[in-house]
């Protein structure tokens, strides 16, 4: 994570206090929010009191928007025909799981438990649910609930 993006963003939140408030959601391309908060004093200043919980992964998300308009990974490798052949020839263990896993999603119509994913990839709890959670804080999917049973499900919107 940049950390001069991060304080940045801190450091704008702050200038809620001179009635400014919702710049450091400018800063971080969410433009729409950044206004309302503009205009109603960060919500009266609880939206910018949760926004000091929230900038770490406002910055985070902003900054692999950037790379991916960059022609970037999320780890900041640029992305070309070489490197997608070496990857495709040989991914890495976590890339086949996440490949497994959308298609057990897919497959299920883009919803997906942790037992579930289990039985279908044949990989452990833990690392299908460490995966599961990595692909959330990415972006890539999002953590609902089934509303028979209650359990957590991994809703993939694109599938």
């Amino acid at each position: 994570m940049n950390t001069e993006r991060l304080l940045v963003s801190y450091a704008l939140c702050v200038a809620w206090m001179i009635g400014l408030g919702g710049l450091h959601r400018f800063y971080n391309g969410k433009i729409g929010t950044g206004l309302l908060w503009l205009f109603t004093w960060g919500i009266f200043g609880v939206g910018q009191f949760v926004d000091l919980f929230l900038i770490p992964n406002m910055t985070e998300e902003y900054e692999m928007k950037l790379r991916a308009k960059h022609g970037l990974s999320p780890y900041g490798v640029p992305v070309n025909a070489h490197t997608l052949a070496a990857t495709a020839v040989n991914p890495p263990k976590e890339e086949k799981l996440m490949f497994k896993l959308l298609k057990a999603a897919r497959d299920r119509g883009g919803r997906i438990s942790v037992t579930q994913a289990v039985l279908d990839t044949k990989a452990d709890f833990p690392e299908v649910e460490a995966t599961l959670k990595d692909m959330v804080h990415k972006g890539y999917a999002h953590i609902d609930n089934d509303p028979i049973k209650g359990t957590v499900v991994y809703d993939f919107p694109e599938l």
